[in-house]
């Protein structure tokens, strides 16, 4: 990609330039994104049914156990997103080498957001292994995005 001052600014995506929005690595991660918001719909549509079937009445978040796991799991799940999806997207867009690096670790903290879902309903005690591997690729995604915008811009100010 020309940064129209005779710089190139490569980006090292899957064909070493920057990613454009039909890229095979920007649609994976476009995949991952709805993947994740399509679990978060579930958690709040559980959320809803939990609340009907126990009789709690909104402004009301607390009231009977199993609706008070499903909605921490879903305040929860919202709370990670905020960092999960731009980190995701600012390191699918950066890259700093293998592009598809960024959504297969998003996809993995999908997974755990599964695991944290199951244990936490199950007893909170059990939520802590997909509360860890979901912080691990958070903070995973954030140093591939934060390098890759290194990256671009030490390339971008390269003499």
């Amino acid at each position: 990609m020309s940064t129209g001052d005779n710089h190139d600014f490569d980006t090292g995506g899957s064909r070493g330039h920057a990613m454009t929005n039909g890229s095979p690595d920007a649609l994976l991660a476009a995949g991952v994104t709805v993947l994740i918001v399509f679990f978060y719909f579930y958690a709040g549509f559980r959320v809803g049914n939990l609340r009907a079937k126990h009789s709690i009445r909104a402004p009301a978040v607390s009231g009977h156990p199993q609706f008070d796991r499903a909605y921490r799991v879903q305040l929860n799940t919202l709370e990670q997103m905020g960092i999960i999806l731009p980190s995701l997207w600012v390191a699918t867009f950066c890259p700093i080498g293998w592009a598809w690096l960024a959504p297969l670790v998003a996809f993995i903290w999908l997974v755990s957001r599964i695991i944290y879902m199951a244990g936490y309903m199950a007893d909170p005690e059990k939520r802590l292994a997909g509360a860890m591997l979901g912080g691990i690729c958070n903070l995973a995604l954030l140093i591939l995005a934060a390098a890759g915008v290194a990256r671009g811009w030490l390339a971008l100010h390269a003499a």
